[in-house]
Order: C-alpha cells, then sequence, then structure tokens
C-alpha cells in the first residue's frame, strides 16, 4: 500500500489544505505535549505537591490584658 513516497506526499498536500499553515504547528505543538505528558504518566513521575493550605498552627493574637475595675 505505502509502496511509493508518493502517497505520502499526496497525504501531506491534503492535510496542508485542510489545516492550513498556520494550524499545524499548533496541532504538532499539543501533539508534543500530550506524548510528554504520557511518558511521564508511564514512568511514574509526580511532581511534587503545592502546598495551599496554611500552617496547622497560625499565630495567635492574644487580647490586651483587662485591668481590674477600681470601686469608686
Amino acid at each position: 500500500m505505502w509502496d511509493s513516497p508518493m502517497h505520502l506526499i499526496i497525504i501531506a498536500i491534503v492535510v496542508l489544505v485542510l489545516f492550513g499553515g498556520r494550524k499545524i504547528p499548533e496541532m504538532m505543538k499539543g501533539l508534543g505535549q500530550g506524548v510528554r505528558e504520557f511518558k511521564e504518566g508511564m514512568r511514574g513521575d509526580q511532581p511534587p505537591p503545592v502546598q495551599t493550605t496554611q500552617p496547622v498552627n497560625p499565630p495567635v493574637t492574644a487580647p490586651p490584658p483587662s485591668t481590674p475595675e477600681q470601686p469608686k
């Protein structure tokens, strides 16, 4: 079926006509990112989680000390 390079040239021309010259680099970039993410998933590489929570013991501000009332 793919015995001559003419088939590949015809397919390349059809793809170029259908998608245009500007869209093809965007598609290839997305394809490359997808392949990269797939490989990372297969290896089990996980980026370290980003800490988005507050610290467990936040600083506590104490109210000012109250003064005892003096009798009149």
